[in-house]
Formats: C-alpha cells, structure tokens, sequence
C-alpha cells in the first residue's frame, strides 16, 4: 500500500504496489522496464509554501523529485522511465465556487508540470472527473490498473512497452 504523501519503490516481480481512494489526490506511477524497477507516489497537495517536516510524497513539488532520487538510488535510469498518473477527481462541488478549489485538477496540473520539468514525459493518464480510483502498478511488467468508482477495472496502459492511452475525464 502507498498511503497519502508516501512513495514505495520495489524491485520484487511479486510486489503490486497500490494507491487506495485516490480523490483528488494522485498517484504518480513510475517504471523502469529495463531493470524493472516500480515506484509509486501518492500525492496530496500541489505545492507546498514552507517545509513543514511533511512527508515529500505530499506535495508534487516534492514528491516527484523525491520519487525519482529513490529509483535512481535503487538503479533505474531516467532515460528507461515511463510514467502513468491518475487521479485528480473534484469530488466535492460548490455552487460558485471558484477553480482554486478545484483541488484535484490543481493537483493534476502541478504533477504534470513538474514531470515536465524533469524531463519525463507522461505515457498514460486517467485524470479529472468527479470519481475516486484505485491505481495498481504491477512491478513484474509496468502493468497500471485503474479501478473506478461505479465504472470498473481498466487497464490504462503496458509501462515496458510504452503505448501511450490518454483518458481524461
């Protein structure tokens, strides 16, 4: 299990790294199909002011960072890495209320950002929404399984083989 504001890296084939109840939270799937090497963020917030002694896994400014130094740290290579994310649901809305509250496409928005910034270009995604969803990385294949609220299982794409499936909601 990657609980809220922790990133998880295995190497075990075995391992099924999960993020339970992803809201506007989202989960930030990393995986190295040459060493199979799996890693897993489950953020929270976008960005943090101060550093607050959180778990770096909290905030995308942190947490993508902090997730790639730890597959590096473990052997992969940043050139071999193919990222899926989802999440990013608005799950609670307001009448008149304004995109700043919009927490999960705000979170959305910074994880990609700061994927972008590293280089790191997104192979798959199921972002938006008003749903909550499972993500599962499978750390023998790359494998990501989406499970949505009321829609199912999904498979959202193969990481080791690098097909690209983009479904925004």
């Amino acid at each position: 299990m990657v609980g809220m504001g922790e990133i998880k890296i295995s190497r075990m084939p075995e391992d099924v790294l999960t993020a339970l109840g992803l809201g506007s939270c989202i989960g930030v799937c990393v995986y190295d199909p040459i060493c199979r090497i799996a890693g897993m963020a489950h953020v929270v917030l976008p960005s943090h002011v101060q550093n607050t002694g959180d778990l770096p896994g909290k905030f995308a400014t942190t947490a993508i960072p902090a997730l790639l130094e730890s597959m590096r740290r473990c052997g992969a290579k940043t050139g071999n890495l193919r990222v899926a994310i989802a999440g990013g649901a608005q799950i609670f809305a307001f009448a008149g209320a304004s995109a700043q509250l919009d927490i999960g496409k705000r979170n959305a928005t910074a994880v990609q950002e700061m994927l972008a910034k590293n280089n790191l270009p997104i192979h798959a995604q199921d972002v938006g929404g008003n749903m909550g969803r499972t993500v599962q990385l499978y750390s023998n294949d790359g494998r990501v399984s989406i499970k949505t609220i009321g829609q199912g299982v999904k498979e959202l794409v193969i990481l080791g083989d690098a097909k690209c499936v983009h479904v925004n909601s």
